[in-house]
């Protein structure tokens, strides 16, 4: 049995009483997706997951929304001047001590005859990366997507099955969709009588820092951003630019304070309902993308990942994908992720380019 990160420990409430008995009838709908209603749909599978969705040995879960047709149409709407934006933040951003307690990143160049050679050595969650679905579990069933267990990850069996391999074969490619949360936020505190709890905000403080489906859709309205399914959404909440304008010492002293809190997406099933009827993938610029410490009695690593085989990607570096998508006007554009070809990983890089 693996120890999880204390970054998650907050998160981890037994969902075993929430799992319905039964579930009716349901019908796919024209996107090919059931109901949010019907979740689970397979009962007594975990509370609101979609096992059995796409088969019983399916290892992309949502990624099959990305279907070659809408890959197709995103392309063709929304490359339009060529701008490439990286979204990758720096593998070593967090220095020699990470603050979400993740170890430290090792680089060594060395020679090797008349070149040179080097060699990383680094926890695949110190930067952006997004989450494999072997990654996390629901916790109190200890199943991972489609039922795999415990012992097919981490046991003696040479098993790679949910491996982020299978994610390699074809990418993580599509229509992204940008909320400029913190841009928006920011603008709301211009106001005569802003809320308090806009300057109450802070993205090291989940318990003031929770970015609910009201506020998710208040930011697609005042960026006149319409949402398509198959959707990747992408959330800037401010965390990567409080984390640069604290010194180290600012850094090293929230770690030591106690267990790590963040910013991030907010716990309620309205918010399920909109992520589940919309998009293929899930990131933002903080660690975990949902806050921490949830506001519910689920996680969205355990409903997502375990649940849906959705993809969740962290500690995206999206500032100067803000100011580009603020220059032209436009808050969506073609996304492509290359991740990495090592079968059985837990996550990866996410060798992302957005293109407008």
């Amino acid at each position: 049995m693996h120890t999880l990160n204390p970054f998650f420990l907050s998160l981890l409430p037994s969902l075993s009483s929430a799992v319905p008995s039964s579930k009716p009838p349901y019908k796919l709908n024209s996107n090919g997706i059931p109901p949010f209603s019907s979740l689970p749909l397979n009962p007594p599978a975990p509370y609101l997951s979609a096992w059995g969705l796409y088969g019983p040995k399916d290892e992309l879960g949502t990624l099959n929304r990305l279907t070659p047709g809408i890959v197709a149409s995103a392309s063709k709407s929304e490359i339009k001047t060529g701008v490439r934006i990286s979204l990758n933040w720096a593998m070593n951003a967090q220095g020699n001590e990470s603050f979400i307690n993740r170890g430290n990143f090792g680089h060594k160049i060395y020679p090797a005859g008349p070149y040179y050679d080097e060699i990383w050595d680094y926890n695949s969650q110190l930067s952006s990366h997004w989450d494999s679905l072997r990654h996390f579990p629901y916790v109190a069933e200890r199943r991972f997507y489609n039922g795999v267990r415990d012992q097919d990850v981490i046991g003696e069996v040479n098993s790679t099955v949910n491996g982020i391999h299978v994610w390699s074969e074809k990418g993580i490619v599509g229509r992204g969709v940008l909320v400029d949360f913190e841009s928006w936020r920011r603008k709301q505190l211009d106001k005569r009588n802003p809320e308090e709890r806009f300057r109450r905000f802070d993205p090291f403080k989940g318990e003031t820092a929770g970015i609910s489906l009201e506020d998710v859709k208040a930011v697609l309205k005042w960026q006149g951003t319409k949402v398509k399914f198959g959707d990747i959404l992408i959330v800037r909440s401010g965390w990567t630019v409080a984390f640069n304008n604290k010194t180290r010492e600012e850094v090293l002293a929230l770690q030591r304070s106690g267990p790590i809190s963040a910013s991030g997406l907010e716990q309620s099933l309205p918010m399920m309902k909109f992520i589940w009827e919309n998009f293929s993938a899930v990131a933002g610029d903080m660690p975990g993308v949902e806050a921490n410490p949830s506001r519910a009695n689920f996680t969205m690593h355990e409903v997502m990942l375990a649940g849906w085989g959705c993809p969740l990607g962290e500690l995206f570096d999206l500032e100067a994908l803000a100011e580009e998508a603020k220059r032209q006007k436009r808050w969506s554009f073609f996304l492509t992720s290359e991740v990495i070809n090592l079968p059985g990983a837990l996550a990866s890089p996410i060798n992302a380019l957005a293109i407008f």
